[in-house]
């Protein structure tokens, strides 16, 4: 642990070095850096779960599930069968083999899959039989114990759970669920919308109403609290696209208008007590993002992707600074430093050092 902890601070040292005066190509190969790897399709890959810095599992449009096992040189397409029809925005992967897939939409349209065979064969685990329902996002605590939101159902957003790995999936009663104000959603932007951390943690993030906020639930999902945040809202286009927390307590939320043609002033901010207040960044990224990730081990260094851009935060979210005008939409690091990010155009990377 200590051995990989230096290196996390040295990744994040060395993403911040000034670069020195020689040609691009020695600075770029110098530094750490995104290194694009042929995907070899154009699907927009909102789902990502990096496993390690050799093993990937991407999701994206069409029904398309991709999986590498050699560092993105080549890429397996594992799709499940008949899912051209489906929107695939986030997966969750235990390691190689066993994965869980969300589909998302209206009524039927969101589905689960899971799969425990490197995606040779899937079994739908969950459709949706509610058309007033919209599942976004999904975690897991663990490999048997997880959770998917859905957008508000008679004024309350819908929370699904498992406790055998994705295999079998229940409603939770909505008794301890704030109400939802009105226009009030999750975003199926990067699947980081509803995100855990420790055995029992989870936090959801949503926007679209007047106020952008975080719920936080400590009983895996029976119980929340809501808390508004100084991202701006008051839009549908508006509000807290993606969570991440090191830990229970330390978290941030990145987001803000995802229109290319509106800005996105105060688009991140922070948490040191679990969600229960919010502080905007001091310099934030420069635009909208939609993903964004803690180097693992680190305690201060994250970063945060969006359609213009990677951000580094090395103090906790409290400043970012752009590294990378490549456009991705989420953003996911290993616990052995590997770290992918994925997008349009069947774009992926592997940050390389």
């Amino acid at each position: 642990m200590v051995a990989v902890g230096l290196c996390a601070g040295a990744l994040a040292a060395a993403l911040t070095a000034p670069a020195q005066a020689q040609g691009a190509a020695h600075v770029t190969g110098g530094k750490p850096h995104w290194e694009l790897k042929d995907s070899g399709t154009d699907a927009r890959f909102r789902g990502l779960s990096a496993v390690s810095a050799n093993t990937a599992w991407l999701a994206g449009s069409a029904g398309t599930v991709l999986r590498t096992r050699d560092g993105g040189t080549t890429w397996r397409n594992v799709s499940p069968p008949g899912a051209q029809d489906l929107q695939f925005r986030d997966i969750e992967a235990f390691d190689a083999r066993r994965a869980v897939v969300l589909a998302i939409g209206e009524g039927e349209a969101s589905r689960v899959f899971r799969t425990d065979d490197g995606g040779a064969t899937w079994t739908e685990s969950f459709r949706n039989t509610d058309a007033r329902a919209f599942y976004d996002c999904l975690t897991f605590f663990d490999s048997r114990h997880g959770l998917a939101m859905s957008d508000p159902v008679d004024g309350k957003f819908r929370i699904l759970s498992t406790s055998d790995g994705g295999r079998s999936w229940k409603v939770l009663p909505d008794a301890g669920m704030p109400a939802a104000q009105t226009g009030e959603a999750g975003f199926a932007a990067g699947g980081q919308c509803l995100v855990s951390s420790g055995p029992r943690d989870v936090w959801l993030a949503t926007g679209g109403a007047a106020r952008a906020r975080v719920l936080h639930s400590a009983d895996r999902g029976l119980t929340w609290t809501a808390t508004d945040t100084p991202v701006p809202a008051g839009d549908p286009a508006r509000g807290v696209f993606a969570l991440a927390f090191r830990d229970r307590v330390h978290g941030l939320a990145v987001g803000g208008d995802y229109r290319p043609d509106q800005a996105s002033p105060r688009a991140a901010a922070r948490t040191s007590d679990g969600g229960r207040t919010w502080t905007t960044a001091a310099q934030p990224p420069p635009a909208y993002r939609s993903g964004v990730t803690w180097l693992p081990y680190s305690r201060t260094s994250a970063l945060a992707v969006g359609p213009t851009g990677t951000d580094l935060t090395t103090d906790g979210g409290r400043t970012w600074r752009t590294l990378d005008t490549g456009s991705y939409d989420t953003v996911d690091c290993a616990p052995d430093l590997g770290c992918w990010a994925s997008g349009e155009q069947g774009r992926v990377a592997r940050l390389e050092r």
